[in-house]
């Protein structure tokens, strides 16, 4: 695959304050210690770990107003969003290591932001159990690590949408989420109205992993930023069982390799989310591991040499 020439950064957000369960904070350093920066360098990438962000601590308090922690996760996402942002200007392709996925709003803001300075074309792949479209109305628990896509679509409180100096931060049909399974009823009918392309796992059932990607890859050119936004319960908890909210019935393991076979095929991965991996709830760092062993595919591990086939 197509590397920016100064490599990759590593940005380590060690927090969990848009979670209900703690211990994602632990991620970054389980990543690493699972050896994510030797497994991209083995592909002939300069890979640079910048180290970890640094921000509020969890202060793990009831919501207000319908949102939990709001201040402190407004403080992580502008972080983190302004690290992100000088990774993309200066070149390099950040791969952000969560941390909860309420992160995902300084990230896509930044990688939004970036893309509209260069006159590039965005699309996210959010892989992902749930949907992550609630607001203050339609959530549950009102933790924000549900509502990440909501506020990048511009709904949300003003502190978040606004991260990225545009609201919204992306059109909704720059998204295309994959592997959900798992919707809070109010979320439905909005996911619904807004128009935002998911493949759930029925359809994944359905169809198979190869069309859902052919069709979550159409369109697709040298103009186009690709960020992949992998929330680690996308996967199976039979195979990743470190997350906080593990959901039944996710991509297997071969589905998800080939999931990140075809997004390498591509070319244009030019930034990456790896989160909710919750290192208290795994065995022996394998949820990490495995994490490692998707990025790997998504840099271009194959099996064999693969030869481009073209129809007659």
């Amino acid at each position: 695959m197509s590397i920016p020439v100064l490599g990759v950064s590593l940005i380590g957000v060690p927090t969990d304050v848009g979670a209900g369960v703690r211990g994602a904070r632990m991620g970054p350093e389980a990543l690493r210690v699972a050896g994510l920066a030797d497994a991209i360098a083995k592909f002939g990438i300069a890979v640079r770990d910048v180290g970890n962000l640094m921000g509020p601590a969890n202060p793990w308090q009831p919501a207000v107003d319908g949102f939990r922690h709001l201040p402190e996760v407004v403080r992580w996402n502008q972080l983190l969003h302004d690290a992100m942002f000088a990774e993309l200007q200066a070149g390099r392709l950040p791969i952000m290591l969560g941390g909860d996925h309420c992160l995902g709003i300084g990230s896509i803001s930044a990688v939004a932001r970036h893309c509209r300075a260069t006159g590039k074309k965005l699309r996210v792949l959010w892989l992902d159990a749930h949907a992550d479209f609630n607001t203050a109305t339609l959530t549950p628990s009102g933790n924000i690590h549900g509502m990440p896509v909501a506020c990048l679509c511009g709904h949300g409180p003003q502190a978040l949408v606004e991260i990225g100096g545009q609201v919204p931060a992306m059109d909704p049909h720059s998204i295309v989420q994959i592997g959900i399974r798992s919707v809070d009823e109010g979320e439905k009918r909005f996911v619904h109205d807004i128009g935002i392309e998911v493949f759930d796992m029925r359809f994944i059932d359905e169809m198979g992993m190869r069309h859902t990607m052919e069709r979550a890859l159409a369109g697709l050119d040298a103009d186009t930023h690709l960020h992949v936004s992998l929330d680690v319960d996308f996967l199976d908890p039979a195979i990743a069982p470190g997350v906080g909210t593990t959901v039944r019935g996710g991509p297997s393991y071969r589905e998800a390799q080939l999931c990140m076979e075809m997004i390498a095929d591509t070319g244009l991965l030019a930034s990456l989310d790896i989160v909710e991996l919750n290192p208290a709830l795994d065995v022996r760092n394998q949820t990490a591991e495995l994490a490692v062993d998707l990025v790997e595919s998504l840099f271009g591990k194959s099996t064999l040499m693969r030869v481009e086939r073209h129809a007659a």
